[in-house]
């Protein structure tokens, strides 16, 4: 939560949500400058340059989270946080981060 919360991804939060009476948005389109009529499972709603902001800042609290786990400042900070994140589901293991695929 501390590595993602509050980064860039909050900023690309923000905005309308569009509205959707099928309930899987595929009633919803998007009209570019170019009059392309885009279904909404289709438009890219994040650019290459956003992605690699958002990423690099990931990368970097996720290294620092790792490297100075044991200050005392990033110590008080987890602490801080502890109580909204133990409202959150616990964390699993990603088997396709570390799956090695067929052998």
């Amino acid at each position: 939560m501390l590595c993602v919360r509050n980064t860039q991804l909050e900023t690309l939060h923000v905005g309308l949500t569009p509205v959707t009476r099928t309930g899987d948005y595929s009633d919803v389109f998007v009209v570019d400058a170019d009059g392309r009529r885009i279904p909404w499972s289709e438009v890219s709603r994040i650019d290459d340059a956003e992605m690699r902001e958002l990423m690099q800042e990931i990368v970097n609290r996720l290294y620092t989270f790792h490297l100075e786990a044991d200050d005392p400042k990033l110590q008080a900070t987890i602490e801080r946080w502890m109580g909204t994140a133990m409202k959150w589901d616990e964390p699993e293991i990603d088997p396709k981060m570390i799956s090695r695929g067929p052998e």
